[in-house]
């Protein structure tokens, strides 16, 4: 492996087009950016509005790890010898030895920021402090236009641009979801009713109050309900964790589970109906939204050795709630009007502060991509409709003469509950860059999963003159089925 390249030189603007211009450098434009990189031919250019990468800031809780694998980087599960690598970033801090030693198979969030931002510190073609303003296409050229404003220090406006490009890719992210009832509060910059995107920024505040509620049965939840519970003293602890789901349950993390995050499954759920597909992704809501066990049994230890000396922690932990309308006191303190789903109960909870770990919310396509809405196709639901190679569906005007844009993160309705995944970032990003230059400079394995997923058997999978034992048994049985 070797040393990461020098960072390119400032960027220069100019008329002639780009290949491809990425909008938003999170972790996944930014696995796109360092496969692409490479590949010579390509010239490319990423936008980013923030003036640095940053990774879930107010969500590097000491101790708190990634729940994918260390190969699940931005490249290795598509290119293990790229220099992009999270090994050959341990190479460059000379850090090999001591991650060896210690045997980790899941790293901590904050290292893994730490090595997104040792890439977008030097792979080159990445522009931060660079806000795009809108994409058009221009029929004339048959290019796409993407306007940008580029920032100060200050994120101020500094000087405009424009940028003419053959494809785009979308990875502009996800954004917090604070549940309706609860947002005129989370609004008022006052009152401490916070997301947990936020939680760093606010735990002392947050330790400061006397009673404290977290809702949110994720692993964002549970994090922060155990790094509060750590910091607060026993018997006085003056915790509520609430939550919708009907019990804190444990992420599903079985071998065969898993392969619901493969390449297999992807292809197979997108080639369902658009009904069908709605079903499944609420009803999978354990396969991402569930809590990692040893974080529920360290939640467990915590509040068994608070009991080693009599009593009980003063902790209400209550599945199968939801906050029904919220409110100020006179006093300044919050009201929650809370409804047991299963008893039909209805209840209120006095509160000092809340913490809503709520999740995250697929950003709108809208305000950037409002002049191409004309060509964008949509599905039942209005939903852009999006092809199994990420592209996203558009008219003959903008399709017919070349024009694709890309999106990542995007596609939870037509890709599955993989969409957010990071273990499928690289493949995505490998699967764009091949449709994107019409060759193969990444090739994709035949089959990722032990699971048959249908009992129509995947053709693209299989190598050419070669059905495996199980497809055949699939296609003997639909024949004797069509012969009845």
């Amino acid at each position: 492996m070797t040393a990461a390249p020098a960072p390119q030189p400032p960027h220069t603007p100019t008329d002639a087009p780009r290949d491809l211009v990425g909008i938003g450098i999170g972790p996944f434009n930014l696995s796109l950016a360092a496969l692409a990189h490479p590949l010579t031919e390509l010239d490319t250019v990423f936008y980013e509005q923030r003036p640095a990468f940053h990774w879930h800031p107010g969500l590097l809780i000491d101790g708190a790890t990634l729940q994918v694998p260390f190969l699940a980087d931005l490249v290795t599960l598509a290119d293990p010898a790229s220099p992009w690598s999270f090994l050959n970033y341990l190479k460059t801090r000379e850090r090999l030895f001591p991650f060896y030693f210690a045997e980790r198979f899941h790293i901590q969030r904050a290292e893994y920021d730490a090595y997104c931002r040792w890439v977008s510190e030097n792979l080159p073609g990445l522009h931060y402090g660079h806000q795009v303003d809108a994409v058009r296409w221009n029929a004339e050229r048959a290019l796409f236009e993407v306007d940008y404003t580029q920032l100060d220090a200050h994120g101020e406006a500094e000087a405009l641009g424009r940028t003419h490009t053959r494809n785009i890719a979308l990875g502009i992210g996800t954004e917090p979801f604070v549940p309706a009832p609860l947002k005129p509060l989370a609004d008022a910059p006052t009152v401490p009713v916070i997301h947990s995107a936020d939680y760093l920024n606010h735990r002392e505040r947050l330790l400061a109050a006397d009673h404290v509620t977290v809702i949110g049965s994720g692993q964002s939840g549970a994090e922060i309900f155990l790094d509060l519970l750590r910091r607060r003293p026993t018997g006085r602890e003056n915790l509520h964790w609430l939550a919708r789901t009907q019990a804190f349950a444990p992420m599903e993390y079985s071998k065969l589970g898993l392969e619901h995050f493969t390449p297999d499954y992807t292809r197979y759920f997108h080639a369902l109906p658009e009904p069908v597909r709605d079903g499944l992704v609420p009803a999978q809501w354990q396969l991402h939204k569930g809590i990692d066990a040893d974080t529920i049994a360290a939640i467990h230890e915590e509040l068994y050795q608070r009991t080693l000396h009599g009593g009980w922690p003063d902790v209400t932990l209550t599945p199968g709630v939801g906050v029904r309308t919220a409110g100020r006191l006179a006093d300044q303190r919050i009201e929650l009007h809370l409804e047991h789903q299963e008893q039909g109960v209805r209840t209120r909870l006095t509160t000092d502060a809340v913490v809503l770990a709520t999740g995250y919310k697929e950003r709108p396509l809208g305000r950037i991509l409002s002049g191409l809405d004309p060509h964008i196709q949509r599905d039942a639901s209005g939903r852009p409709r999006i092809d199994d190679q990420f592209r996203l569906v558009l008219d003959d005007t903008v399709q017919g003469a070349g024009g694709r844009v890309y999106v990542q993160n995007a596609e939870r309705h037509t890709h599955g509950v993989g969409a957010p995944d990071l273990g499928l970032a690289a493949w995505r990003s490998a699967t764009i860059l091949n449709s994107l230059t019409g060759k193969d400079p990444y090739p994709q394995p035949r089959r990722t999963a032990f699971t048959t997923f249908g009992l129509t058997p995947n053709e693209e999978r299989a190598p050419q003159g070669h059905t495996g034992p199980g497809e055949r048994a699939l296609v003997e049985l639909q024949d004797d089925l069509d012969r009845r």
